[in-house]
């Protein structure tokens, strides 16, 4: 064949290839959240996938039965939780009320009465001009500002909760063809890769061992600081402990931060309101729950896969903002990915392992 038409045929293959994967990304990009988290339960229930294969001799039926039972045990311990978290919602915006009613406060300016605030006022007045009722009407303005669009934005509001559910409908769809048919289509896709059969199990294997790793490490570490941290407001008899219990797991999904925004103001108001106790209490209990985080989490994480604290951390906090939650797990696989490759690159050039990114 001449050289110009290899040349030619190259080219067009490229452009052609160029163009499906743009009108892929275009087709599957409003479903992108939806593809990976069912991508994700796939990958996470394989090994209950299998067992359930033998017991019915099907992959339709184990992929049914579990689609069927996934939403049920995500959605009754949700709605057990809601329903506590609602009450003490209510019971805590009932009692900020009435402390606001005993305190005597009804516009910004009576804040004052607390002597840190009114230092705060008077440095802000002596620096920078600024007077409390300034600070009062920035905040009625703004809070006006806020209501006029959400009243305008109600209509897409609602839109966005449709979409979830939709998106909610579409990756249960989509995780029973990954239950049924996932294996056949990662066995495909392996074979797309163009490594030797032992570097392709090293890099499944890493990826695997990292999504799992993060996933476990993540969710005990989160699930046990929410717990401790209700557990520490209810023998403290601080007010709404599964609220407060319920964010902090949530916060502690994120590397940095986590149950110390609960219990370091925690701390504060139990000194500030005379329960020296509790308060020595709580600062136990906290800096018990920042050990948790500090020492349990790495170790949960590096003790089941081959990936630094680093890595880990630099891809949470990426991950979130790019792939929204999921890229709590994305972001660090992402990472685990790059340097599997880099290795694998170093090894091809006959570079000593462990001399770079890695």
């Amino acid at each position: 064949m001449p050289a110009a038409l290899t040349f030619y045929s190259r080219v067009f293959a490229l452009a052609v290839a160029a163009l499906l994967g743009y009108a892929l990304i275009l087709i599957f990009k409003p479903f992108f959240a939806a593809m990976c988290w069912a991508a994700f339960l796939a990958f996470l229930l394989y090994p209950l996938n299998l067992r359930v294969r033998r017991r019915l001799r099907g992959n339709a039926r184990a992929a049914g039965l579990l689609t069927i039972l996934t939403p049920v045990t995500i959605l009754l311990p949700l709605s057990a939780v809601s329903i506590d978290f609602v009450a003490q919602v209510s019971v805590l915006v009932q009692k900020l009320q009435q402390e606001a009613l005993q305190w005597d406060i009804k516009t910004f300016s009576d804040l004052q009465q607390f002597p840190l605030i009114a230092r705060a006022n008077t440095w802000l007045q002596a620096h920078a001009g600024i007077s409390a009722g300034q600070v009062q009407s920035w905040l009625i303005s703004g809070s006006q500002d806020v209501l006029r669009r959400a009243a305008s934005l109600s209509g897409a509001f609602f839109l966005g909760a449709l979409g979830s559910l939709v998106g909610f409908a579409i990756m249960l769809f989509l995780l029973f063809f990954f239950l049924s048919d996932g294996d056949v289509i990662c066995g495909r896709a392996r074979l797309l890769i163009p490594l030797d059969e032992m570097r392709k199990d090293r890099l499944f294997r890493q990826l695997s061992d990292v999504t799992r790793a993060i996933v476990f490490g993540t969710t005990v570490t989160a699930l046990l600081q929410g717990l401790l941290l209700g557990i520490g407001f209810a023998i403290a008899d601080l007010p709404a402990p599964v609220v407060f219990g319920v964010l902090v797991a949530l916060l502690s999904m994120l590397p940095v931060g986590g149950a110390t925004f609960a219990w370091v103001p925690a701390v504060g108001w139990l000194f500030y309101d005379g329960h020296w106790g509790y308060a020595i209490f709580m600062l136990a209990w906290g800096l018990m729950l920042a050990g948790i985080d500090n020492v349990l989490r790495p170790l949960l994480i590096s003790g089941r896969a081959r990936i630094s604290a680093q890595a880990v951390f630099i891809g949470v906090l990426g991950g979130v903002p790019a792939f929204g939650a999921i890229g709590i797990v994305v972001g660090p696989v992402v990472l685990s990915l790059v340097i599997a490759l880099i290795e694998f690159a170093e090894e091809s050039a006959g570079a000593p392992r462990g001399a770079g990114p890695a």
